[in-house]
C-alpha cells in the first residue's frame, strides 16, 4: 500500500471519511457480492475460495469480478455537502475506508472531493484497529478528525481529534460519546416503518385476492371453513410474495438505479440496508412456509414452494430472456389461482386455467411495453437493461399483448357456450354480458399503456383506476346476477 512520507502536518488536522455506510447508503461488500452472484448465480464456490483465503482476498475477488458502476450509488448528500464545505475551507479530506482499494480509487475519482485513499488492499483488511493505527502512523494521535457510522469506527474515534457521527448502528452515538469527543451528529437517513412498507410492497399483496377465484367458480364463497383457508393462504403467499420483492430489489440494484422510478425503492436508494434485506429474505420464508405447513393442506405448501422456485429463476435469470419473462410472469399470476385450488381442495378447471394464462400474459405484456416505451421517450435505442428487448419491439409487443387479451375473452365465451356451464349458473346467458365489458377493459388499457399513461406495473394500476374498479363491479355483478 502507498503510503505518504511521514506524518501531515496541518494547521488544521485532515478530514477522514469512512465510505461504507457513512459517505456511502450502502455496504460495498454486500453491493459486489449481490452484483456478483447476479451476474454469476453458479460463482458460490469462487466466492468460497476467496473466503476461505480471508476477508480482504474476498473483497478484491468481489471488486474485481462484479459490475458495480460507481457513478449511480447512494451517496450521502449531507456527508457530500461538509466535505465540499471543508474542501472550500483548503482542508484536507481522506477517504479511509475497508472496501477495496479497486472500488475506493474508482469513487474517489468519480466525486473528485479527496485528497487521499486509505483502503484494503492486498492481505490488510482496513477497518477497526487496523484503520486507526494506519491514521495514527499517517497523521499521529488526535491529529485527525473522522466521520464514521457502526462499531468498528469506535477504535478510530478514539485516536481522532473530534468524531462526526453518521446515521448511526444501534448503541454507537453512546460509545462513541464515551471514547470521544463527538462534536457532531448527523442523522441524515432515519429509519421508517414506511420504507419497509414500501419494501415489503404490501399494496402487492392485492394480487393475492387471486387465490379466491377457485372458490368463486366452484360457488363455495359462502362456506365459513373455506375462506378461513383463503385467509391463511392470502396471508402465507403475501409473506413468500413479500420475501420475493425484497431478494429481487436486492439482486437488481444495479438495474433499478438506472430506471426512473425504481431509482427511488428504498434499497436502491440506500433507504434501507443491505444487511437488514438479507435477513428479511428467510424470516419471510419461514414464516410463509411454517405458516402453510401448519394451517393449509400439503398441496399448498407444494404450490407456494414451486412459485418461489420459478421466481428464484426469474430473477437470476429468465427475466432476462426475451418472451421466456412474459410467460413465466404470466405463469407466477397463475400459481395464485393453482394455490387457491389447492387450499380449497376443489378441482382445477381447463377454463380458469386457460382464461388466466391469456389475460396474465397480457398484463405481463403491458407491462414490458410500458417499460420500453419509457426508454424510446429518452431516446434510448439499446436492449433496456437487465430485459432482452429493445425499444424498437414496442410494435410487436402490442400486437401479442392485445391478441393475448382477446383470446382470454375467447375462452371466456368458450367457456360460456360450454354444456357444464348450464348446470352451474341459472342464467348462463346473462354471463355474455362479461364478454364486451372485458373487451372494453382489455382495449383501454391497451390504449392508455400506448399513450404512456400505464403504470409499469398493470395490476397496482388496475386496482387503483376508478373505470377498473368500476368495471370489475359490473363483472362480479353480471356473475352473480347469473347464478
Amino acid at each position: 500500500m502507498a503510503l505518504t512520507q511521514g506524518k501531515l502536518l496541518e494547521a488544521v488536522p485532515p478530514l477522514v471519511v469512512d465510505l461504507d455506510g457513512t459517505l456511502l447508503r450502502s455496504d460495498l461488500l454486500l453491493e459486489t457480492f449481490l452484483a456478483y452472484v447476479r451476474k454469476t448465480p453458479t460463482g458460490v464456490f469462487s466466492i468460497m475460495h476467496w473466503w476461505v483465503k480471508g476477508k480482504a482476498k474476498l473483497k478484491e475477488g468481489l471488486a474485481l469480478a462484479a459490475d458495480l458502476d460507481v457513478a449511480i450509488l447512494p451517496y450521502d448528500p449531507a456527508v457530500l455537502e461538509l466535505i465540499r464545505a471543508e474542501r472550500l475551507n483548503g482542508r484536507t479530506v481522506v477517504l479511509a475506508t475497508a472496501s477495496h482499494r479497486v472500488l475506493a480509487e474508482k469513487i474517489s475519482a468519480h466525486l473528485g472531493v479527496f485528497d487521499l485513499v486509505y483502503a484494503t488492499e492486498g492481505e490488510l483488511n482496513l477497518s477497526a484497529g487496523r484503520k486507526r493505527d494506519l491514521l495514527v502512523e499517517n497523521f499521529g494521535e488526535g491529529g485527525f478528525d473522522y466521520l464514521g457510522n457502526s462499531r468498528d469506527d469506535v477504535p478510530v474515534w478514539k485516536s481522532a481529534r473530534e468524531a462526526v457521527v453518521v446515521n448511526p448502528d444501534r448503541g454507537v452515538e453512546r460509545r462513541a460519546r464515551q471514547t470521544a469527543r463527538v462534536t457532531q451528529v448527523i442523522e441524515s437517513n432515519p429509519p421508517s416503518v414506511r420504507l419497509w412498507l414500501k419494501a415489503l410492497r404490501l399494496h402487492q399483496w392485492m394480487k393475492n385476492m387471486l387465490i379466491f377465484v377457485p372458490l368463486l367458480a366452484a360457488h363455495m364463497l359462502g362456506r365459513p371453513e373455506q375462506l378461513l383457508n383463503g385467509v391463511f393462504a392470502f396471508l402465507c403467499f403475501g409473506l413468500c410474495a413479500s420475501s420475493v420483492y425484497v431478494l429481487n430489489d436486492l439482486l437488481d440494484l444495479n438495474d433499478d438505479r438506472y430506471h426512473r422510478s425504481k431509482r427511488n425503492r428504498p434499497f436502491a436508494a440506500g433507504r434501507l440496508r443491505i444487511g437488514q434485506g438479507l435477513l428479511v429474505v428467510p424470516l419471510l420464508l419461514v414464516a410463509a412456509f411454517g405458516g402453510a405447513a401448519v394451517l393449509l393442506p400439503w398441496q399448498f405448501s407444494a404450490v407456494l414452494g414451486a412459485y418461489y422456485l420459478l421466481t428464484l429463476a426469474y430473477s437470476l435469470y429468465l427475466k432476462r430472456q426475451m418472451t421466456v419473462d412474459v410467460i413465466v410472469l404470466a405463469m407466477l399470476y397463475t400459481a395464485r389461482i393453482i394455490a387457491g385450488v389447492a387450499a380449497f381442495s376443489v378441482p382445477l378447471t381447463f377454463w380458469i386455467l386457460a382464461f388466466s394464462m391469456f389475460i396474465f400474459l397480457s398484463l405481463a405484456l403491458v407491462k414490458r411495453y410500458a417499460e420500453l416505451r419509457e426508454a424510446r421517450s429518452r431516446d434510448v435505442q439499446a436492449m433496456a437493461r437487465g430485459r432482452g428487448y429493445y425499444p424498437g419491439d414496442l410494435d410487436m409487443i402490442a400486437s401479442l399483448g392485445a391478441a393475448s387479451g382477446y383470446l382470454a375473452v375467447m375462452v371466456l365465451a368458450l367457456y360460456i357456450h360450454d354444456g357444464a356451464t348450464a348446470s352451474l349458473y341459472q342464467l348462463p346467458h346473462v354471463i355474455w354480458l362479461a364478454c364486451p365489458l372485458l373487451l372494453f377493459w382489455i382495449t383501454r388499457v391497451w390504449m392508455l399503456t400506448h399513450r404512456g399513461e400505464m403504470n409499469d406495473d398493470p395490476v397496482v394500476f388496475a386496482i387503483r383506476d376508478r373505470v377498473s374498479q368500476v368495471i370489475g363491479a359490473l363483472f362480479g355483478l353480471v356473475f352473480w346476477i347469473a347464478a
